[in-house]
């Protein structure tokens, strides 16, 4: 039977979406991966993003289980209404090849197309089972990346300390970014608006609000995010501000999780080709080990022709662990 799942989900809803999860994820991914954690599950389910509309569905079982479920994030931002993000359409194994995720996929496309979407995107892994539902509904390959892991402790081992040019020094903050560098934090991030794409998603500009509400999301769901930037020092001309030349982020969705995932790591134009990029990588890999000392890998998705991060990481001792892509359809 479809259902729409509550908002906010019971603590019963909230135990059988994750077990669809929890139960596909032991299928259909390496088991090298670990597995989401129920706090990261309902984080999500619990607090909506912002910039955004969350519709979430469900199949439920006679006896009160799910076979399936699917999460449609509808963009409310002008210049995305157009699009969406397909963000999960999972069926729990023993339950395939029973016509549950045409089922979801069908109340999903419906509403896509009620609420006026030209197109919707997803991301998965290459060779499973998603990439082979997906085939026949319409998806193409956008945008090819692939996973990525770094080992915490044989990199810290290896690696020289972190070393930056005369005029820039390191700075930390857990959470949300402290007020002084909000501005020069989000001219930074505007800075990903020329990363690799391929899809149809256009990224906003970032502004000291943005940038706040992007860590909230993450504190509220019961996450931690990590920040390391490299500061450009002020000279004492002009407006003798410091300016935000690189910064990297990281996130524990679960603060119980082993695996660290990498967001951004970005360097401003004009500091390029100076090392600040592997630099700030390194630095964080330190003060991860310092706080979060039971977190033994970090992993990220880099695209396949992101070849100045991909060269950056591999530096840093990055491993490629398995394909995934962008998909997207047009409706």
């Amino acid at each position: 039977m479809l259902m729409t799942l509550g908002t906010p989900p019971s603590e019963a809803e909230t135990d059988a979406w994750h077990d669809v999860i929890a139960a596909a994820h032991l299928q259909d991914v390496p088991a090298s991966v670990p597995e989401p954690g129920r706090t990261e599950t309902a984080g999500k389910l619990r607090v909506q993003p912002p910039h955004a509309r969350m519709l979430r569905l469900v199949w439920a079982a006679p006896d009160g289980s799910y076979d399936g479920v699917a999460a449609l994030l509808l963009f409310t931002e002008e210049g995305n209404r157009h699009t969406a993000l397909l963000d999960a359409l999972v069926v729990r194994p023993e339950a395939r090849r029973r016509g549950v995720g045409a089922r979801l996929w069908s109340a999903i496309r419906a509403e896509l197309t009620a609420d006026g979407r030209t197109s919707v995107s997803t991301m998965l892994e290459l060779g499973g089972a998603g990439e082979a539902f997906v085939d026949g509904l319409g998806f193409g390959k956008a945008l090819p990346l692939a996973w990525y892991v770094q080992r915490v402790r044989e990199a810290n081992t290896r690696l020289p300390q972190a070393r930056l040019p005369d005029g820039y020094r390191f700075e930390d903050w857990n959470g949300v970014v402290p007020d002084a560098l909000a501005e020069e934090f989000a001219r930074a991030h505007d800075v990903m608006r020329d990363a690799p794409g391929g899809v149809e998603e256009r990224t906003p500009r970032w502004d000291a609000e943005r940038v706040r509400g992007a860590a909230r999301l993450v504190d509220d769901r019961g996450g931690i995010i990590l920040t390391s930037v490299v500061l450009a020092e002020a000279d004492g001309a002009g407006e003798g501000v410091d300016r935000v030349a690189a910064y990297t982020e990281l996130v524990l969705r679960d603060p119980s999780h082993t695996r660290a995932l990498q967001y951004d790591t970005v360097v401003v134009p004009e500091h390029r080709g100076r090392g600040l990029g592997r630099a700030v990588k390194r630095h964080l890999l330190g003060r991860l080990a310092e706080r979060h000392p039971r977190v033994r890998e970090i992993s990220t998705t880099v695209a396949d022709d992101n070849a100045p991060m991909l060269a950056v990481n591999a530096a840093l001792g990055y491993r490629r662990e398995r394909p995934a892509a962008i998909f997207q359809a047009k409706l």
